[in-house]
């Protein structure tokens, strides 16, 4: 009588290996279909551009404080330089009219310090695509942009290039497989 006791408790107590096999083996095909909904590397696709837009945001509005102090933009000279500046990469062309000094560093050096030295040290990167455009013309408006990864930043950038856009928009933003990543738009802020 004991031992059928004990038998039958034994049994209660524990699963089978077996049923823990189809459990894992369930697990993992969840994880798998949830792995592949989520798509991971847009995930951190976005991310980056995300990261974009905020640094792009940043020297923007650097740029909008520089001219508001100074009454002229950073890559000018002198409030009687030309205000325009063409399509061009942040990191390696956007210059001051003479002198040489990249925009990014005119916006953290001393006097100005619109932005941290780090800050324009980590931009002047290669791998951060930012571009700067300036139509000719005050009441004109100075871009930033940006070559967008993620597939969702890529469709909004469509979306704009499609649209309506604005008098002073850099016609470089659109269909520009060249600056703009292989789908050719640039965010431009």
């Amino acid at each position: 009588m004991k031992s059928k006791i004990k038998n039958q408790r034994s049994k209660i107590l524990g699963f089978t290996m077996i049923e823990l096999l189809i459990v894992i083996a369930v697990l993992g095909v969840l994880a798998v279909a949830v792995l592949s909904a989520i798509n991971p590397l847009e995930q951190i696709n976005r991310g980056r551009d995300t990261g974009s837009r905020s640094d792009s945001e940043q020297i923007l509005s650097a740029v909008e404080r520089f001219y508001t102090i100074q009454q002229y933009y950073p890559w000018m000279k002198a409030a009687d330089d030309t205000d325009q500046f063409d399509w061009g990469s942040l990191m390696t062309s956007v210059t001051r009219a003479t002198g040489g000094a990249l925009i990014v560093d005119v916006l953290a050096a001393v006097g100005s310090e619109e932005i941290k030295q780090s800050f324009a040290d980590r931009l002047k990167d290669v791998k951060y695509g930012l571009f700067a455009y300036k139509k000719l013309g005050t009441e004109n408006s100075p871009y930033i942009c940006f070559s967008p990864k993620s597939a969702s930043f890529q469709t909004e950038a469509a979306s704009r290039c499609d649209g309506t856009l604005p008098g002073d928009w850099p016609s470089s933003a659109c269909a520009n497989t060249t600056g703009c990543g292989t789908k050719g738009n640039c965010v431009c802020l």
